[in-house]
């Protein structure tokens, strides 16, 4: 295990930076040249006002229509993007690897606080893993790729609470947590998580096209 653990706190965290960087790098380019073959226009009407002014309506809470007709989603899905965001980046742990390898350091969460919203993550993944098997709505548009993704955050934050909490063998916690999370990495750009990547263009693309031709909200 500790053979592991050194190859998943090494090479294995090379490669996952690697593929995430170069898959972004090529799903970015990729997608850029299909909107260039299906709609080369679109470059005509892109509008940064109405991009902007819509991007600030879709990450408000209930800033669209589309955040007011569920609240319990929306809420949901807001508290678990900030923590997604916040967990990882600003983690002492994470943090103390960075500066260990990378000599890079910056201000940390509270060790209470940072696992407290962690919990929080683990919790909101169970409820949409529920939500995406029992609504019948929302399982008619899931995918066992959309299974996996969920269960793959779920698990990275989970075993990271479980090792820090110092539940079961810490070791074999922390290696799983460490691959789990290199596994998320790498997996961002080829699935749906490629969200983060591309929501600011397709939101301002679709902004720009209501905006500026047809003289309506997108929001």
């Amino acid at each position: 295990m500790h053979a592991l653990y050194d190859l998943a706190v090494g090479p294995l965290a090379w490669l996952a930076f690697g593929v995430f960087i170069i898959g972004s790098i090529y799903r970015l380019l990729a997608m850029r040249a299909l909107a260039l073959k299906k709609d080369g226009a679109f470059m005509t009407y892109i509008s940064w006002p109405h991009a902007i002014k819509s991007l600030v309506h879709w990450f408000t809470p209930f800033g669209a229509l589309g955040w007011k007709e569920n609240p319990g989603v929306t809420i949901a899905t807001f508290v678990f993007h900030i923590c997604l965001f916040l967990v990882p980046i600003f983690l002492m742990g994470h943090i103390v690897l960075f500066d260990t390898f990378r000599g890079w350091s910056w201000p940390a969460l509270p060790d209470g606080v940072a696992d407290a919203l962690a919990i929080v993550v683990v919790l909101i993944c169970a409820y949409f893993l529920w939500r995406r098997l029992s609504v019948p709505e929302v399982r008619f548009l899931t995918t066992p790729q959309d299974v996996f993704v969920v269960s793959l955050v779920g698990l990275t934050f989970l075993t990271g609470v479980l090792a820090y909490h110092r539940i079961g063998d810490n070791l074999v916690l922390t290696t799983l947590h460490i691959l789990c999370g290199e596994a998320m990495l790498a997996a961002i750009p080829f699935t749906r998580l490629s969200h983060m990547l591309f929501a600011v263009f397709s939101r301002g693309y679709i902004a720009s096209e209501f905006g500026s031709v047809r003289f309506a909200k997108d929001w």
